[in-house]
């Protein structure tokens, strides 16, 4: 089940308080200031900063 529109209008990055967008899967939500993606689980976002995945200059996941 994919994230609600008004609920994806009102959320912001928990850091930077910038905007958020959904991934293209609808998995997760996406600070390109930050470089974080916010994973979504059972329709939840889970916005919490140390949980957040930490992206490279492509916007894509960083390679351990």
């Amino acid at each position: 089940m994919a994230i609600e529109k008004e609920l994806l209008d009102i959320l912001a990055c928990p850091k930077c308080k910038g905007n958020l967008k959904l991934t293209e899967k609808e998995d997760g939500l996406v600070c390109a200031a930050c470089r974080l993606l916010y994973e979504i689980k059972d329709s939840i976002p889970v916005m919490i900063i140390d949980e957040a995945t930490p992206l490279d200059e492509n916007l894509k996941p960083r390679k351990p």
